[in-house]
C-alpha cells in the first residue's frame, strides 16, 4: 500500500493517489489529468475508483475527465446529486482498492454531500483520514457555503458539523493520519495551520474546533470572524456538480496564438478582459492599456476568481513567452475557460508594433519615506485586516484587496493616495483594476510595507494576531 499527498501551493490543495496491490484511487483530483494518467501508467495499476469529499467551491476538479479516460466511476457520499453518472455510497460502505479498504463516512456540516473516507490497510487497521473539507488541520470547513442549497442557516450547518465530527472523526484511533483537500492559505476555512499532515491525536490537542466544551460553543467559535466567501466560489460549485468542458479542448483553445491585430480585433468583438500575467515588476514598466496583472508569481488562480469573478467571462492572455500554458492550466483551475489566446511573443511584440501603451506610477520606499507627509498623505493598505492589525504604517487606510469593487467607489479622483500590500504583488493588482476604471491620481509603493518596514516611516507596534485571535 502506498499513500501520496499532491499538493497545489497555488490552491492550497491536496489531491490524494493510493496504490494498493495493482488497484488505485485518486482522490479530489485537479482539473489537469494527464499528470495522474502518466503516473498510473508508470506504476502499471488500473484506476478503480475515483472519489470526491463533496463539491469543491474553490476549485473545479478532473473527476469527470478523469473518468473518461479511465473508465473508473466517480464516488461521492450520501445526498450527493450530480448532473452526470457516479456512484452515491451510503454512510459506512466500503469499497475495495487492492488489499486495503475504504469506508465512507458521512460528515455533513461544509456541505450535505460532505464525506470523509476512511483508509484501512491489509491488516484490518485503520491507517488514514481523506479528511475534506470537514477537518484541516488547526480548523474545520466553513459551514456558510451551503446554506442557500440546503436551506439552512450557518448556525445550523454548524450544528450538523459539530455532530459529524464529535460523533464519526473524534472516536477514531489518535495514530490515524489525517489528510484534509487544503491548507493554509485556502478561503475554506479560517485557521490553518501551514502543516499538510498530522495525526489525528494531535489535532484532538491542537484544534480550536475539537476542543470546544458544548455544540453551542463549537457553533459560536467556527461562524465567529468568517470573512466574505470569494464571488467565484458558488459558480466552480456548478461547474463540479453540473459538468464542465473537456480541459483538453480548454487548453487547446486557450492556447492559440494571436497577432497584434488578431490580439486587437478579438479584445473589441468578444468584449474580453486582458489578463496580463508577468511580474508585477514588470507589469509596471509598461503594459496594454486597461490590461488587468494578476501575476503568476503568486496567488494566482484565487485572486483571478476573486477579481474576475465571472468564470465565463472571456480573456486574453499577456503572458512571458513560454508559461501561456501554464496560465491556461492554472485558470481552468477555477473554472476559467473561456481564454480565447495569446498574445504571440507577448507584451514585447505590443510594444514593437507601436502600439499604445501605459505604465504604473511606481516608486521606490525610499522615495516613498522622503515625500510621504503622516497625517496629511493619504494612504491606502490593501493587505488583509490581519496582517494590517498585526502592524501598518500610522495612519494608512485598511483596504483589503478582497473588497476593492466596494471600497473604490469612496475614492476621490482628484485626492492623491499612495498604494501599496506586503510586497507589491496585490497593490498592482488593485493599481491595474483602479486604471482601467479611470482612477490615475495615486502612487504606488515598490516593495510594499516589507520595504517600507526598513525606512524610517513611522509604523504602529507589532501585535501577535495569533493572542489576538486567542
Amino acid at each position: 500500500m502506498k499513500v501520496e499527498q499532491i499538493y497545489t501551493g497555488c490552491l492550497a490543495q491536496g489531491a490524494y493517489y493510493i496504490t494498493s496491490n495493482g488497484e488505485a484511487a485518486i482522490i479530489d483530483p485537479l482539473r489537469e489529468t494527464q499528470p495522474y494518467i502518466d503516473r498510473l501508467e508508470k506504476d502499471g495499476v488500473k484506476l478503480k475508483y475515483i472519489f470526491e469529499t463533496h463539491f469543491h467551491a474553490d476549485f473545479v476538479s478532473g473527476h469527470i475527465d478523469l473518468s473518461k479516460k479511465t473508465n473508473a466511476p466517480i464516488v461521492y457520499g450520501p445526498t450527493a446529486q450530480p448532473e452526470f453518472e457516479a456512484i452515491i455510497a451510503e454512510d459506512n460502505q466500503v469499497f475495495e482498492i487492492g488489499n486495503v479498504k475504504i469506508k465512507v463516512l458521512h460528515t455533513p456540516g461544509h456541505t450535505m454531500e460532505s464525506s470523509c473516507y476512511l483508509l484501512i490497510d491489509e491488516n484490518g487497521k485503520e491507517t488514514a483520514l481523506f479528511s475534506g473539507d470537514t477537518l484541516f488541520l488547526g480548523d474545520v470547513g466553513r459551514p456558510d457555503l451551503a446554506q442557500k442549497a440546503a436551506n439552512m442557516t450557518q448556525e445550523e450547518l454548524a450544528g450538523l458539523l459539530y455532530e459529524s465530527l464529535y460523533n464519526k472523526i473524534l472516536p477514531l484511533p489518535d495514530d490515524v493520519t489525517v489528510y484534509p483537500a487544503h491548507g493554509a492559505g485556502s478561503a475554506c476555512g479560517k485557521n490553518m495551520m501551514k502543516e499538510t499532515v498530522d495525526t489525528l491525536g494531535n489535532q484532538k490537542k491542537m484544534n480550536y474546533a475539537l476542543n470546544q466544551p458544548s455544540k453551542e460553543a463549537f457553533i459560536k467559535a467556527v461562524t465567529d470572524g468568517l470573512l466574505p466567501p470569494p464571488a467565484y466560489f458558488g459558480m466552480n460549485v456548478a461547474m463540479n456538480k453540473k459538468g464542465y468542458d473537456s480541459f483538453d479542448e480548454v487548453l487547446k483553445q486557450g492556447l492559440k496564438a494571436l497577432s497584434v491585430e488578431e490580439f486587437e480585433s478579438a479584445a473589441e468583438s468578444a468584449g474580453a478582459l486582458i489578463l496580463d500575467t508577468r511580474s508585477d515588476k514588470e507589469f509596471a514598466k509598461g503594459f496594454i492599456p486597461q490590461a488587468i496583472n494578476i501575476g503568476l508569481n503568486g496567488d494566482f488562480a484565487p485572486w483571478v476568481g476573486a477579481m474576475i469573478v465571472n468564470v465565463a467571462q472571456p480573456i486574453l492572455l499577456v503572458s512571458e513567452p513560454g508559461t501561456e500554458e501554464e496560465a491556461v492550466t492554472r485558470l481552468s483551475r477555477v473554472g476559467f475557460d473561456h481564454v480565447l489566446g495569446y498574445l504571440k511573443g507577448g507584451f514585447t511584440t505590443w510594444k514593437n508594433a507601436g502600439k499604445e501603451t501605459d505604465t504604473v506610477n511606481r516608486i521606490t520606499p525610499e522615495q516613498f519615506a522622503s515625500e510621504v507627509k503622516i497625517g496629511e498623505s493619504k494612504i491606502i493598505d490593501v493587505r488583509k485586516e490581519s496582517e494590517y492589525e498585526a502592524e501598518h504604517i500610522e495612519e494608512a487606510f485598511s483596504k483589503p484587496l478582497a473588497y476593492i469593487n466596494d471600497w473604490m467607489r469612496d475614492i476621490d479622483p482628484k485626492e492623491h493616495f499612495y498604494l501599496h500590500c506586503a510586497g507589491g504583488y496585490r497593490s498592482m493588482i488593485a493599481a491595474s483594476i483602479l486604471q482601467a476604471r479611470g482612477y490615475r491620481n495615486f502612487t504606488e509603493v515598490e516593495g510594499g510595507f516589507n520595504a517600507i518596514a526598513k525606512t524610517n516611516v513611522p509604523k504602529t507596534d507589532y501585535v501577535c494576531q495569533s493572542k489576538v485571535l486567542g
